[in-house]
């Protein structure tokens, strides 16, 4: 339950909407919600402003149109995150078909634990959150690497699924459910860990080779028409979803209107009041006024659980108690070195009267 109603989370299987299946999304969104959908840090979508007499109808539509299971607990199971460049039949969609067929071995851990499928020429996923990795070597090895350590164990496609069963099970059975992420979880490896992952692609070389135009989305929130529109677009078959506020328009031949992971799209800011009920402070709007203001990254956030942005910022404002705390190279909720700012008082600091 957030401000605006019920959020609802839709986890596409491949990480990818048809057009057919992001138009009726769009439509769910705006039968069932408010229609404003948002695109996750973990390239997942939320519906926002669903009613509770509307809840169970929407699930209904979304296992109609392919982009949810019947069944609630192998729909929480398969929390994936799937490289946005993967293609049909190479390895990142082979591994995802593997875990989506052994779904009911895999045991339920902690809602927060995600698995990143990240088997391309090298990975590209780093930076996003996950506890579980499929990543390649330089050497180009398949690998399974646990957050947090730097070295993982040699897997396959054929094996891909065993392995992730087997090291579900050790996280659990070593306590892991306790600790809540992997990255916080200290329990020696099951295996031998010893190949490293290649070094990530930049984000500019994956869009320049991606299957279609980037385009992003402020805040990484769009309303239904604009969804509509961007499959609506000519010669665009699939919207590719990313962790970077942004679709991937594939297929399409214009360029979109944010080319590239800029501007806005470098600042990070959650709801913030009045739609979310942890929030004291409005976000986005003063994100918006102070992005050309500020050099590097912002993160504005209505509280301290940072949910828009877990890595450090340049500058991170956090709102508690109707007003800011400011901190630099930190994360929300870190030790302040300004607090009670108010946002006409931060705009002046940076010279914005």
């Amino acid at each position: 339950m957030a401000g605006d109603g019920l959020l609802v989370r839709v986890r596409p299987p491949l990480g990818r909407l048809t057009a057919p299946q992001a138009i009726g999304l769009a439509e769910a969104a705006r039968l069932h919600g408010n229609g404003l959908v948002d695109l996750t840090n973990r390239a997942a979508l939320q519906l926002r402003g669903v009613t509770e007499q509307g809840h169970g109808p929407l699930l209904r539509h979304l296992v109609a149109l392919g982009l949810a299971d019947h069944d609630p607990a192998r729909e929480a199971r398969r929390n994936f995150l799937l490289a946005p460049d993967s293609s049909p039949g190479d390895d990142t969609e082979s591994i995802a078909l593997s875990l989506i067929a052994h779904i009911d071995e895999l045991p339920q851990l902690p809602s927060k634990i995600g698995i990143a499928i990240d088997a391309g020429p090298a990975p590209c996923l780093a930076a996003v959150p996950a506890d579980f990795r499929f990543e390649r070597s330089e050497a180009g090895r398949l690998l399974l690497r646990v957050e947090g350590r730097p070295l993982g164990s040699p897997t396959s496609v054929e094996t891909a699924a065993r392995d992730l069963i087997a090291l579900a099970r050790w996280f659990l059975a070593t306590g892991g459910g306790a600790s809540g992420r992997a990255a916080r979880h200290e329990a020696p490896l099951p295996t031998a860990a010893d190949i490293a992952p290649a070094p990530s692609r930049p984000l500019s070389q994956l869009l320049a080779e991606a299957s279609g135009p980037f385009h992003g989305i402020p805040f990484g929130q769009l309303d239904a028409d604009s969804l509509i529109a961007l499959a609506g677009k000519p010669h665009v078959t699939t919207l590719r979803l990313t962790p970077w506020r942004g679709l991937i328009l594939e297929g399409g031949a214009d360029r979109a209107e944010h080319a590239s992971p800029d501007g806005l799209l470098r600042v990070d800011a959650c709801p913030g009041a009045p739609a979310c009920p942890q929030a004291s402070v409005e976000t986005r709007g003063l994100a918006t006024r102070l992005a050309p203001l500020v050099e590097g990254s912002l993160h504005v956030s209505g509280c301290a659980k940072g949910c828009a942005r877990q890595r450090p910022a340049g500058l991170v404002l956090t709102g508690r108690q109707g007003r800011f705390d400011l901190s630099r190279n930190a994360r929300a909720g870190s030790p302040p070195e300004t607090t009670g700012l108010t946002a006409r008082q931060i705009l002046a600091l940076f010279g914005r009267p």
